[in-house]
């Protein structure tokens, strides 16, 4: 893989930040864009398992999907109590997906300002926190509604490796899904990414980095991201639409038409289904080499 690291700025200005990285879809992580929130130094797991303990959330391994895999299934449940004082305790390699916590305390959502100076369209029904233990992955995959990411770390540090949309066939995606057949994980030690199954990652060109307490990133639409936690800690993502009308027809055919289609054949022939999928992998894979 051909790896640089992402452009960070302390601060940045409307005007740059939409002509140098909104409108061109390019990455960049800003380091001071949540110090003024409360949530800054106001979150943290004591606080969090304050208002939710008891709730009870899924948790996610780091196991990739297969042939028989349901979309988002858990692999597990607890509650947010027990999850906490499980990950506190040292490395635990699970992290929790999908559990709107302001949907339960939305006393939360006072605690940070939506950065519309940067840009229009967020999603504010949908705020959503991302936790993790020590060594949890979120595996290789790009966001299936197409929307544009500022995604705050607010505690621990979380390892990045990021690819345009358009690196898909290099990354070896999975037809009708968002995930790469391909495995990442620990893509940063030497001989962990399996080069001579998947060739083609040789010439795949994106962003390896670090995020830490405070770090915002803005994740233009289709970016493909894996993320491993350093530590455990946890990040907010806030979503915005894209502007364009071609942009948000795609979002909807990927959570409507692709999702669906590609959970009806998982329950009715998931090999054949799989299989052929994998052959198709490697056929779009062999174009770009």
């Amino acid at each position: 893989m051909q790896l640089r690291p992402v452009t960070t700025v302390d601060t940045i200005e409307p005007e740059r930040f939409k002509k140098e990285f909104y409108e061109p879809g390019i990455p960049v992580v800003i380091k001071e864009l949540s110090k003024d929130w409360p949530a800054y130094t106001k979150w943290n797991w004591d606080y969090f398992k304050s208002l939710v303990g008891n709730k009870t959330v899924p948790l996610y391994n780091n196991v990739k999907s297969d042939a028989y895999t349901p979309i988002n299934k858990a692999d597990d449940y607890k509650t947010f109590g027990e999850y906490i004082d499980m990950i506190s305790q040292g490395p635990a390699a699970w992290r929790i997906f999908l559990f709107n916590i302001f949907d339960h305390a939305p006393e939360l959502t006072k605690d940070f300002t939506w950065p519309e100076h940067l840009m229009k369209g967020f999603v504010k029904r949908y705020p959503m926190l991302f936790t993790g233990g020590a060594g949890s992955i979120t595996h290789m995959h790009f966001d299936i509604d197409l929307s544009h990411i500022l995604h705050t770390q607010f505690a621990g540090r979380k390892r990045v490796l990021m690819f345009p949309y358009t690196e898909q066939h290099k990354l070896y995606r999975k037809p009708f899904e968002v995930l790469s057949l391909a495995d990442f994980s620990r893509y940063y030690n030497e001989g962990a990414i399996d080069y001579d199954k998947f060739p083609a990652l040789q010439k795949a060109q994106g962003y390896d980095f670090t995020l830490e307490h405070g770090d915002t990133l803005f994740m233009p639409a289709g970016y493909w991201h894996h993320m491993e936690y350093l530590d455990s800690g946890f990040a907010m993502s806030l979503r915005a639409m894209q502007p364009s009308l071609s942009g948000k027809l795609k979002g909807v055919w990927n959570l409507v038409g692709m999702r669906n289609i590609d959970s009806l054949m998982k329950k009715t022939v998931p090999i054949w289904w799989y299989k052929r999928k994998e052959k198709q992998v490697f056929a779009n894979a062999a174009q770009v080499l």
